[in-house]
């Protein structure tokens, strides 16, 4: 699927910032597909689409409420049980690789639990509950999240052909 965007709001963008910079591309991905990703919608994307679409995800749902949020939230398979950790080492985030690796483990041996249904008393519970994810949030939130953001934004700054159809103005 061709994804068109203008390069004056490239350049608009990324005068705002990284952060303004990949939502603009997450932005117009998520339009070109209705909105949603779906298995239907996944097959119209390129593999670093919806990379970017599975961190963005990830980056919303961990600074939101963690990991623990991620997985009840129901994308812990698209997060852990696809190459997304993979892709992001090769994008340049070693470190942010190593950490959704370490979550797969603990995804691995809690996720079952922790995607339950459950009332919201139940849900804050989880946090007391399963405090393995704990470090986990601490580093991405407080440590990494500016820092991976900012090399997403110069992967798709790097591949523009790959994620949009550049237009001049």
């Amino acid at each position: 699927m061709e994804i068109r965007i203008k390069e004056t709001d490239i350049r608009e963008a990324a005068q705002k910032g990284v952060e303004a910079f990949v939502d603009l591309f997450v932005k117009r991905t998520l339009e070109a597909i209705g909105g949603e990703l779906t298995a239907e919608t996944m097959q119209q994307l390129s593999a670093d689409q919806i990379t970017l679409l599975a961190y963005e995800t990830f980056r919303r749902e961990v600074m939101e409420g963690g990991f623990i949020q991620l997985i009840h939230n129901g994308y812990g398979p698209f997060i852990f049980l696809n190459p997304f950790a993979k892709a992001m080492r090769l994008w340049g985030t070693r470190e942010f690789s190593k950490l959704v690796y370490e979550g797969r483990r603990l995804y691995e041996k809690y996720g079952e639990q922790l995607a339950q249904d459950c009332t919201d008393e139940e849900f804050m519970a989880l946090y007391e509950q399963f405090p393995d994810f704990d470090e986990l949030d601490d580093t991405f939130v407080d440590e990494m999240e500016p820092e991976v953001t900012a090399l997403v934004a110069h992967y798709i700054d790097d591949h523009l052909g790959d994620f949009a159809a550049v237009q001049s103005s």
